[in-house]
């Protein structure tokens, strides 16, 4: 049994390394800012929540039920103009953010991964609020960006006021994220497994604790004015025959459909708009969205009706067509033009659409089962697979419908071929790959530059590392046959940004082992570099004094790693 775990976690989670955690505990200080932090998060949830519906009533006279009947009610011509209404808010409040701003970043997984949990507190809460509003009024995004945000910007303030180590800021950031998440769709577990499973990669029994206590402060803080009910109403579904074998075929097309998907958002975010007649994208965006909307009002928000009706069997096979290639390009399209938003609802709504389409096509071949189960499988399988998170999807499904236990067989084994099949082909996902935690060293050594002491550089970069570079790798480089004796960490640039000595490995406390989360930033030192505008005497000179017997070169223009001049090079020449 234990040699069968070992090869499932091996599968899935293959940059993750077990660690000897068993010590790990936290200080009192550190509980009571998890208990503050899951109060934060719940409150945040009931305001964000209310100023959704206040939101949606303004724009469409939603007052109760489906938010999709109320769009549907209005003329496409109203439906039009309240989307180009968003798109000038957007415009407008993106520009003025990042004006404002200067260049901080509040997006969930970047800040976790580079900026140790840290963001600014008042930037992050208007981008949260310009996100749900905008939500409100139709984009294509999901809800769900506004809360974690909300969560993340309460723990970094309150990090900064516990003077918290940066480990635990990225940690309590990441529990305060999940939180958020969890009291806007009564999903406390599913929260905490989210900000493990996804924001942080590492499902380290010793963190379950705290980052369950603070989904759980936050949703029942969040039931003061949120319903204690699931997201997602349907029937009882049972087990059928047929449902197991589509699975088997519908699981790798999930795998591959989500690839896609991942690429489309990362290539979207890449290309999002920085300045110039480009940062008017939400407008166009949101007037094309809006022009769609006219005979397809199901395009609009997030997607959660459209998910039920799919999950109820109520949705016409060429509509869900129409919709899965369609709301996958809307909301990229949407995240592209530099708007807030989540993407947690709508990679639900397409792996619905998707799933139940795929699933109305295979009932001619093989009648008995009904459409909606298999939507809800195919939105197991893609969430699984565009989150590369097959135990929060899990476990996300089941609380957000209370009701597929009768069908978990089909669903598991489609999470489980879709994840399979997503990892062969790209280990990205949609909250990774934008924020680009994979390392681009390639960058580091594209720009050769001439200096006066080009004899003495030896371009070393066996000993370069990420700045998102986990403990577990840092370690795997240290038991390489020649070990270095420092490693030097670098940005996505290929700018030097600090340095690592192998023995502040071995003197790592346990939550940094625990975690293994982008520790190459939590246990960086300052570090003195060569420039290469320096001249041949100056560098003598520095790697004459004791202390330094080696040094890193960057390049005076953009900072970008060069290579090493060491002590002993100087002595041979």
């Amino acid at each position: 049994m234990n040699k069968l775990v070992r090869m499932l976690r091996q599968l899935f989670y293959p940059h993750v390394h077990t660690l000897d955690s068993t010590g790990l505990s936290f200080s009192p200080k550190f509980w009571l800012l998890i208990v503050f932090t899951g109060i934060g998060a719940g409150l945040g949830a009931d305001f964000l929540m209310f100023l959704l519906s206040t939101v949606q009533h303004l724009s469409y006279h939603y007052a109760h039920g489906y938010f999709q009947v109320a769009a549907e009610h209005v003329s496409g011509l109203h439906r039009l103009g309240v989307l180009i209404s968003a798109g000038v808010l957007a415009t407008f409040a993106v520009w003025l953010l990042r004006r404002l701003s200067h260049g901080a970043n509040s997006d969930v997984v970047h800040a976790i991964w580079f900026q140790s949990g840290s963001v600014n507190f008042w930037h992050t809460i208007a981008q949260a609020i310009l996100s749900m509003t905008i939500v409100g009024m139709g984009a294509s995004l999901g809800r769900e960006g506004a809360p974690k945000q909300v969560g993340m910007a309460i723990a970094s303030l309150l990090s900064r006021w516990g003077r918290l180590s940066s480990t635990e800021t990225r940690f309590l950031a990441a529990c305060g994220a999940g939180a958020g998440m969890g009291a806007v769709y009564n999903v406390p577990l599913g929260g905490a497994l989210f900000a493990l499973e996804v924001l942080l990669g590492s499902v380290a029994l010793p963190l379950l604790l705290p980052a369950i206590t603070t989904a759980l402060i936050a949703t029942a803080v969040s039931w003061i004015t949120l319903p204690d009910q699931p997201t997602y109403t349907l029937p009882i579904y049972t087990f059928h025959i047929g449902e197991l074998c589509w699975s088997l075929l519908f699981g790798p097309l999930a795998g591959v459909m989500s690839v896609l998907f991942v690429r489309l958002i990362i290539w979207a975010d890449l290309h999002k708009p920085q300045s110039g007649w480009f940062m008017w994208a939400p407008l166009l965006m949101f007037t094309l969205l809006g022009i769609l909307s006219i005979p397809y009002p199901q395009l609009l928000g997030n997607g959660k009706d459209v998910t039920e009706f799919a999950f109820n069997s109520q949705l016409p096979l060429l509509l869900m067509l129409t919709l899965a290639v369609l709301k996958p390009l809307v909301t990229a399209g949407c995240l592209g033009s530099g708007a807030p938003g989540g993407l947690f609802t709508p990679s639900i709504t397409y792996g619905a659409v998707l799933g139940g389409s795929m699933g109305d096509l295979w009932s001619l071949i093989w009648p008995g089962a009904a459409i909606g189960s298999y939507a809800v499988i195919g939105a197991g399988a893609l969430l699984a697979a565009t989150m590369q998170a097959p135990l929060a999807a899990i476990v996300l499904l089941l609380e957000l419908t209370h009701n597929t236990m009768g069908i978990m067989i089909p669903v598991l084994l489609a999470i489980v071929s879709a994840v399979f099949t997503a990892r062969l082909l790209d280990k990205r996902s949609i909250y990774s790959g934008p924020a680009g935690i994979e390392p681009f060293i390639e960058q580091v050594s594209t720009h050769p530059v001439h200096t006066a002491f080009d004899d003495l550089i030896t371009p070393s970069f066996q000993n370069i590392v990420p700045i998102s570079a986990s403990y577990s790798h840092l370690v795997k480089l240290m038991s390489t046959d020649d070990p270095p004796h420092n490693f030097y960490v670098v940005d996505h640039s290929g700018q030097l940004a600090s340095m690592i000595f192998s023995k502040n490995l071995r003197t790592a406390d346990l939550l940094t082992r625990t975690l293994n989360v982008a520790a190459a930033d939590d246990l960086k030192t300052p570090i003195t570099a060569i420039r290469s505008d320096q001249s041949r005497k100056e560098v003598i000179d520095l790697l004459d004094q004791p202390y330094f017997s080696e040094m890193p070169v960057i390049d005076c223009v953009n900072k970008r790693y060069i290579g090493v001049v060491r002590s002993s090079s100087i002595i041979c020449k």
